[in-house]
């Protein structure tokens, strides 16, 4: 008999992953001693410097008194629990008014509000919709357009945003 070979996967986070995943369950606790919604964190490196930031909003708005008080507690968690390997800049803000749309509770929460969409690739030679966000089941989201209704999975998505008039 031969030798036994043991095969297993390993699934491992990226280093900025395991920044973000950490970074949300401290704010996800603080969330609800504070009374604020944690939208997105993100870890992304941009013209060569490093940026943790966090993107939070609360019923009827976030206001920067609110953001400032989150970034407080936010530095000092992080200075205490210290597992961000590269130097970075911390930012602490509303998502804004063009929100990108990302989690399933984004998409539920922003239902009958105008959207812009764009997809990875053209659907009948077009990449961009516009439309009210009808409906989301979790994988396929429905937007009604002024002629029809589009339905597109979350995978065929590049980016959805909500829709800013000026």
């Amino acid at each position: 008999m031969g030798p036994l070979f043991y095969a297993y996967e390993r699934i491992e986070m990226s280093k900025s992953e395991t920044y973000v995943k950490r970074t949300e369950e401290f704010l996800e606790k603080l969330s609800g001693e504070l009374n604020f919604e944690v939208v997105d964190v993100e870890f992304v490196k941009e013209a060569g410097e490093y940026y943790l930031r966090a993107y939070c909003d609360m019923d009827g708005g976030i206001g920067i008194e609110d953001c400032a008080e989150i970034s407080r507690r936010l530095s000092d968690w992080l200075d205490e629990n210290d597992f961000i390997d590269e130097g970075y800049i911390l930012e602490v803000s509303s998502p804004g008014l063009g929100r990108t749309l990302k989690k399933d509770k984004d998409f539920l929460r922003e239902l009958g509000k105008e959207v812009e969409l764009k997809l990875y690739k053209a659907r009948e030679g077009v990449k961009d919709f516009e439309g009210i966000l009808k409906s989301f089941d979790g994988e396929n989201i429905t937007i009604e357009m002024e002629d029809k209704e589009e339905v597109f999975t979350k995978k065929e998505i590049a980016n959805i945003r909500l829709k800013i008039d000026f």
